[in-house]
């Protein structure tokens, strides 16, 4: 399995302590050693830094640490793959255009018959389940919205229906942007959290890091976190529920909805994961 880490927020902001703290997670405190990426949003541009090597060995993973790029949308990704080899093309997050934005994506789960999966002019690169599943998804919107929507959320809501379908196919757990929205996707395992003030100070469960928020942000600032697992020890994470979805816009928590397939259905008969439902804390 893999590890996903998302941020919305309402004025540019750096992810580094965050970020330092998935970091370990790849080959030091965690498995998943088999490289990373990141997708930083600026305006209608994007920055992406992705590596093959352990994030924790990573030279670049070390720049991205130390160099403060400030965003309103990140997208992170650290593998340990089960489909595909370990190289630059099959390590995530992936990014696409569509109707004139560019769409990242990241996936943590494992998917069964994902080679029948059309799609269209996306087609994938490298040879992993994730991104066949999001050219899949480019596909299928492409083709319900012939024009250019106007109503995002309602777009969003419609990827959530996607989401369900490639939930049958196994464990499915995704961040999507399109830059200015973040939205998750759960299967088993994902938390998230939102920061306003009053802010506190926050310890990271992986590295001997403590930050004093209030030192960082001004009283207007809106921040969300969504990660695999939590990130800090001293915070009270969200935990989704198995086939729900999250919209968040500048920050804020929009739109959350569960999907029509049964958390019952998914212990019984699913592959992966057979966590039971877990409520929201």
């Amino acid at each position: 399995m893999c590890e996903l880490l998302g941020m919305s927020a309402n004025v540019p902001t750096d992810i580094c302590f965050s970020f330092t703290g998935l970091m370990q997670r790849g080959g030091r405190t965690g498995p998943h050693r088999d490289g990373w990426g990141i997708t930083f949003y600026e305006g209608k541009g994007f920055r992406t830094f992705k590596d093959p090597s352990p994030s924790c060995q990573s030279k670049i993973a070390e720049l991205v640490q130390n160099y403060p790029i400030k965003s309103c949308a990140v997208i992170s990704h650290i593998r340990q793959a089960n489909r595909g080899g370990v190289n630059l093309e099959n390590t995530h997050p992936f990014t696409r255009e569509l109707w004139g934005r560019y769409w990242t994506f990241a996936h943590n789960g494992q998917l069964a018959d994902y080679q029948d999966l059309p799609s269209g002019r996306h087609r994938p690169v490298g040879q992993t389940d994730s991104e066949a599943a999001f050219c899949w998804l480019l596909d299928e919107l492409e083709k319900h919205y012939p024009d250019i929507p106007q109503d995002m959320a309602g777009v969003f809501a419609f990827v959530a229906q996607l989401c369900d379908q490639l939930r049958e196919k196994g464990v499915f757990n995704m961040l999507l942007s399109d830059g200015e929205y973040v939205m998750s996707y759960c299967t088993n395992h994902l938390y998230w959290i939102t920061r306003r003030a009053p802010f506190g100070h926050a310890t990271l469960l992986d590295e001997d890091v403590e930050i004093n928020f209030q030192e960082e942000t001004t009283p207007n600032d809106v921040v969300s976190v969504i990660a695999t697992q939590p990130l800090t020890g001293n915070e009270v994470w969200q935990k989704m529920k198995p086939g729900e979805y999250n919209l968040f816009h500048f920050g804020e928590l929009i739109d959350s909805n569960v999907g029509m397939l049964s958390d019952v259905a998914y212990v019984a008969g699913r592959p992966g994961d057979q966590s039971p439902k877990s409520p929201l804390e």
